[in-house]
Parts: C-alpha cells; sequence; structure tokens
C-alpha cells in the first residue's frame, strides 16, 4: 500500500473495494455514536491553496470524530512554495502533525509535498485528480446501485466538462472493471491519455468498458448514474462564453436529457453546482438525486481514509508504567517551579 494518496491510480482494485466496506463501517459507527478514536491526539495538517466546502468541513470533522484535531492552513498564513521551499515546508509539518490534506492549484505541488514528507499526504484535489471525491462517489454508487446489479455492472455517464473529477471518476470506474462513457463536445472531451490509463485498469480489472462520445442522449439511456460538474472554475472567466456555447443546451441535465434515462437512473454532482447552468433545480432537487447523500458520504469517507493512511503509521502508546513514569517526572519539575 502506497504511503500516499495522491493520484486516483494509487489504489488496486482490492484496495478500494476494502475501503468502501471501511466506510459502511464507519458511517454505521457514526450512525451510532460509535466512531472508534483511532486518531485520538494526533493531528492532521490542512493546506488550502482553494476554497471548499466539502473537502475542508468532512476533513475538520472527520479528524473530531476520530478524536483528533485538524489544523486549516492557507497560503498568507504559512509559508507553502515562498520564502520556503516545499520540501521545508513539507519536514517541518511532518515533524509536527501525523498526516498532511492538501488541496492545492497544481498537481505538482501536491506530488512534492508528498515527495519529502515523512507522513502520509492525502490529495484533496489538484488539478489533475480529485481521489477523495472519487472515492466518495463509487461508495456512494454502492449504496445506490440497481437492485441486482454489482458495482463493475454499473454505468456512469459523466456529462459535461473533463474536470478532475471526470478524469477520477474516469480511472476509479475502471479500476474497479465498471463502465464509464464521458458525453461532451469535443473540445471539452477526456483525452486519449486519460482513456489509455482507464484501458490498463481495465485490463487488470478484467471487465468494464469505458468510451467517449458526443452523443450524450443515446450516452444517458444506458446510465445507471448520470453526473455532471461545473462547466467553468475560477479563473476561467474569459472563458465562458465559449464554454456555453459549448455546452448549452444539449448537455445541460435537465428534465429533456433525463427522458432518455431509465426510470431508475440517479442523478449526482460533486457540488457546488450552478443551478440553472449544467443541471436545472427540477432534476438536482428531484427523487433521482443523491446530490447530498453524496455530500454526507464526503466525511464518512474522508473518516475512512484518514484510518487507512494515518493510523497504520502511528507508533504504539507506551505502557502504563512508561506513562507513569513521564507524568511524574513532568509532575516534579512542574511542583519544583511551584506550578504544581
Amino acid at each position: 500500500m502506497s504511503k500516499d494518496l495522491i493520484d486516483t491510480n494509487d489504489l488496486s482494485r482490492d484496495e478500494l473495494l476494502n475501503l468502501i466496506d471501511l466506510i459502511a463501517a464507519l458511517k454505521a459507527a457514526d450512525r451510532d455514536g460509535c466512531v472508534p478514536p483511532l486518531l485520538a491526539g494526533r493531528s492532521l495538517a490542512m493546506v488550502f491553496e482553494q476554497a471548499s466546502t466539502r473537502t475542508r468541513v468532512s476533513f475538520e470533522v472527520a479528524m473530531t470524530k476520530l478524536g483528533g484535531h485538524a489544523l486549516f492552513l492557507r497560503p498568507g498564513e504559512i509559508h507553502l512554495g515562498e520564502r520556503e521551499t516545499l520540501g521545508d515546508t513539507a519536514e517541518v509539518l511532518s515533524r509536527m502533525c501525523d498526516g498532511i490534506m492538501a488541496r492545492v492549484a497544481l498537481h505538482q505541488t501536491i506530488v512534492d509535498l508528498a515527495a519529502t514528507s515523512t507522513v502520509p499526504v492525502i490529495n484533496g484535489s489538484s488539478d489533475f485528480v480529485h481521489p477523495t471525491q472519487a472515492i466518495c462517489d463509487v461508495f456512494t454508487m454502492s449504496e445506490h446501485r440497481p437492485a441486482g446489479k454489482k458495482l463493475e455492472d454499473c454505468t456512469i455517464v459523466f456529462v459535461g466538462d473533463r474536470t478532475q473529477v471526470c478524469s477520477s471518476l474516469l480511472f476509479t470506474a475502471s479500476t474497479l472493471g465498471m463502465h464509464f462513457i464521458h458525453a461532451g463536445p469535443s473540445r471539452y472531451r477526456s483525452p486519449d491519455e486519460w482513456v489509455a490509463l482507464g484501458e490498463e485498469n481495465l485490463a487488470i480489472a478484467g471487465c468494464g468498458s469505458i468510451s467517449v462520445t458526443d452523443d450524450v442522449e443515446s450516452a444517458v439511456a444506458h446510465a445507471d448514474f448520470v453526473y455532471t460538474d461545473c462547466w467553468w472554475w475560477e479563473g476561467q472567466d474569459d472563458e465562458i462564453p465559449a464554454r456555453r456555447a459549448a455546452f448549452m443546451p444539449r448537455y445541460q441535465v435537465n428534465a429533456t436529457l433525463m427522458a432518455h434515462a431509465s426510470a431508475e437512473a440517479k442523478f449526482m454532482h460533486c457540488l457546488p453546482a450552478s443551478r440553472g447552468v449544467e443541471v436545472t433545480d427540477e432534476i438536482i432537487d428531484s427523487h433521482r438525486s443523491i446530490v447530498f447523500d453524496q455530500a454526507e458520504n464526503r466525511l464518512h469517507t474522508q473518516m475512512a481514509l484518514l484510518a487507512w493512511f494515518i493510523a497504520p503509521t502511528l507508533k504504539p502508546t507506551g505502557t502504563p508504567s512508561v506513562r507513569d513514569g513521564h507524568t511524574s517526572r513532568v509532575t516534579q519539575l512542574l511542583k519544583a517551579r511551584g506550578l504544581g
């Protein structure tokens, strides 16, 4: 098992399936108020170059539920590649914290952090992949898959732009041997190198398929899950007119498009959603939508990832006699200063 979760392809099929089971177990424990304090007294450094609701809240709450503590760190408050190398930052954080989660603009930043860090590093999103989102998504699909279907029998249709969520789903679905279709205009579809990586995963899995098309209506007809994401992000303002023209109206997930899907097909979105743009209120608020189950599952997924990557790296706590010895020594020193 890799020390870090940097790329969606870092996990094997068996590891993903085991993680799905662990997410389910921790979700059940959380519902009963019985999450084991696997990270009691431990700290997670959370580095954010980009704003996020779900990533920040889910990791922070997950650490709390596991008995630990999360520190919110952002550029301007820490030296992240400015006045201090990324390597030096990673070394310092490794000496003080038990893990690092980073949501970064450039994928190379997370790669460089992990290269120097001596504690586990988790990619909370980069411009290439969003592993934690994709793992959450396939767990959510496992909860909502059609009756009688195994996860590997399901088809995901991603509609719209080739975002880092799209790439992560392609890689994760192919690792699990699922069927993945990306439907979008040619300029915004998954590139050949993504498809090639996915096909390597399919060869190992021994099942599944990947296809890329502009025929969104035919694609959706095969869907168990129809998934979309925003059509533009921060820094792409100058591209909005061209992007809107390319996607609207054909690739908007609305009642007309969903009419091509089976009645059992579910709608998914990683959020935040631009309502009235890539999806209409009629769909995102419908009984077919599982977007808020998906959002909640970010919490349970982060608990599992933190337990999976950090807990095995922790040194065993001292025996009662060792702990008593340290307590006695500290107490004596405090008494010597009149503080005990």
